[in-house]
């Protein structure tokens, strides 16, 4: 058996993107990309998976406004891979930028946040389990 491979720190390894209706722009991706969407349960309501048509992988997320991402704004959100969340969200701060959503836990997947940095541009950081 091998072991899970995990993503090298300070690679970009996951993207999103937030939007205030995913249903309808899950379904714009898939007619002007291709991607073939599917549901992804978060309670009461789905964000999506998006999965590359020929290899079945899945390349993306959409995800609605709501919950932990209700103060994202609509915008494609990159992940880079860390190694320590929380020291990462403190030297953020320290070096002027903000933490617009605190380190918590991805139940399955790891840990994030998600930053500004001192000139307004957004992204998330991510350690996985």
């Amino acid at each position: 058996m091998s072991e899970k491979l995990k993503p090298e720190i300070g690679s970009i390894t996951w993207c999103d993107l937030t939007v205030p209706n995913a249903e309808e722009v899950k379904d714009f991706y898939a007619k002007v990309v291709g991607w073939i969407p599917e549901g992804l349960s978060v309670g009461d309501y789905d964000d999506f998976t998006m999965v590359a048509p020929e290899s079945g992988k899945v390349a993306a997320g959409i995800c609605h406004a709501r919950g932990s991402n209700a103060n994202l704004p609509a915008q494609w959100l990159i992940y880079i891979t860390v190694e320590d969340v929380d020291d990462s969200a403190k030297s953020c701060v320290k070096l002027g930028g903000r933490v617009i959503i605190e380190p918590k836990n991805m139940v399955g997947y790891g840990r994030y946040c998600v930053i500004q940095d001192p000139a307004g541009a957004v992204c998330a950081l991510f350690k996985p389990e």
